[in-house]
């Protein structure tokens, strides 16, 4: 059986059983989607001082070159949405571009990983989640009780009509852009420690040295999500036109935001101070101690309160990517065929939503009875493994894009579809290839922990091959 890529407007039956809703998406509901499974508050405040911690004050450029990176992805990727249509997007691609076989497994590897970074934001929003509502109010819940209702939240929202979640997204991520910019603009109007420097984006503090590494591991794992424009294809108005924008769009804003903000961070502390300060025990309290330095100890209480909606707003999107892949691969005949109906009120997968739900509550209550840590177990380790598969599937749909146009060019220019492509995938590889040989720093694991959550995407890999043979043997 072959993806779907067909554009045609569903029946009404169709829409009520086996289609999303189409034309209910534009281009801003897209990026607002996709930038709030990226999380840019989470990625500044947690990422700025652990890049300077591991590779000094190069950050700012190594995010912009993993900007330019998935550009030039995108430039294939975007020209490819034009034939493929499917809300199972990296199943649709790598199918035709490699193959069956391996699209399925890269929709089986891609839909575990979205599943394993929604379980790790339940631990991180009921972590942060407690110890807010402790500060704030005095009250100390049990994170699991306060997981638990986030779970509830967000599969109902999940099972609702897609422009729901992506009202809240819009003042979330509005939100949490605006209090990162005022914080940024604030150090370049008052100036820092040190004169204002550049060497940030010297290639000498990202490209070469010892903590090259460690920053594009940073940086690529920053953009997990943007790859969900084509998710929407099925649910956007003109999609031939609203995915390439979307996308281009969400990867630009993100390149350019990511690289002022971990600029700005550094030029709080002066491009000499930073290092020192980084070497504090309590350097993860930097942003915040930047934030109250610069705008007052208000933008600090407001940050640590939008840590919390940061991880809201990415579980709604990666509830919304990993449903769509459920919903989509039981249409497909990969997964049960009853995933593969939407709501016929909402036209969402809401039984694939509430399968989430259900997997959420159970992993949720799981930890709890074994005593395990929301931030380090519940959080950390999923989170490592769902980054290895996430970029892993980037990689091989970059593989699959310049196959596809290697056959033709479907009248793309060479640069459109094969170079700017082809140099994508090339990066998109060497991401891999530092995020699987510096996993300890995705993971915080040493040794065999490390070997057994690389496993994982693995495992699910071989598991959606075999499954692609198994079903065509039958067929």
């Amino acid at each position: 059986m072959e993806p779907t890529t067909s554009t045609a407007t569903p029946t009404p039956e169709q829409s009520s059983t086996d289609g999303l809703a189409p034309g209910r998406l534009g281009v801003a509901a897209i990026v607002f989607f996709v930038m709030s499974a990226a999380a840019p508050l989470t990625v500044v405040v947690s990422g700025a001082p652990f890049a300077v911690l591991l590779g000094g004050v190069g950050g700012p450029g190594a995010m912009l070159a993993a900007g330019v990176v998935l550009m030039l992805f995108a430039a294939g990727f975007t020209a490819m949405s034009r034939h493929v249509t499917n809300a199972a997007a990296f199943y649709a691609y790598a199918t035709q571009g490699l193959g069956r076989v391996v699209g399925s497994a890269t929709a089986v590897m891609t839909t575990a990983g979205y599943v394993l970074l929604l379980l790790s934001f339940y631990g991180y929003a009921a972590f942060y989640g407690q110890s807010v509502i402790e500060d704030m109010a005095g009250v100390d819940v049990p994170w699991w009780a306060l997981g638990l209702a986030i779970v509830a939240a967000i599969g109902f929202i999940g099972a609702r009509n897609v422009e729901v979640g992506a009202r809240f997204l819009a003042v979330l991520l509005t939100a949490e852009v605006a209090l990162l910019a005022g914080v940024s603009i604030a150090v370049l109007v008052r100036g820092g420690p040190e004169p204002l420097s550049l060497a940030p984006f010297d290639p000498g503090n990202w490209l070469v040295g010892p903590g090259a590494a460690a920053l594009f591991v940073l940086a690529f794992g920053s953009y997990i999500g943007f790859e969900g424009t084509a998710i929407y294809a099925e649910e956007a108005r003109h999609p031939h036109r609203t995915i390439p924008r979307a996308t281009y769009v969400a990867v630009a804003f993100l390149a350019l935001f990511y690289a002022f903000s971990f600029w700005c961070f550094v030029t709080a502390f002066g491009v000499e101070g930073v290092i020192g300060a980084v070497a504090s025990p309590d350097f993860a309290d930097l942003p915040f101690v930047q934030a109250q330095d610069y705008l007052g100890t208000w933008a600090m209480k407001v940050m640590e309160v939008l840590i919390v909606t940061s991880f809201l707003a990415c579980l709604i999107s990666f509830q919304n990517a990993a449903s769509r892949y459920l919903f989509s691969l039981g249409r497909e005949g990969l997964l049960p065929g009853w995933l593969g109906h939407t709501d016929p009120r909402h036209s969402s997968p809401a039984r694939a939503s509430h399968v989430l739900m259900g997997l959420g509550i159970a992993t949720v209550a799981l930890c709890a009875v074994a005593g395990w840590d929301p931030l380090l177990d519940l959080g950390l380790l999923p989170y490592a493994a769902g980054v290895a598969s996430i970029i892993a599937a980037q990689a091989i749909c970059a593989v699959a894009v310049v196959a596809f146009f290697a056959r033709d060019r479907r009248g793309f220019s060479v640069f459109r579809a094969l170079i700017a492509p082809g140099l994508g995938a090339l990066g998109l590889l060497t991401g891999l290839y530092l995020v699987v040989s510096h996993f300890d720093i995705a993971s915080a694991q040493t040794g065999f922990a490390n070997v057994i959550l690389l496993t994982i995407p693995v495992l699910f890999f071989i598991g959606g091959g075999v499954r692609a043979l198994m079903t065509a043997e039958r067929d």
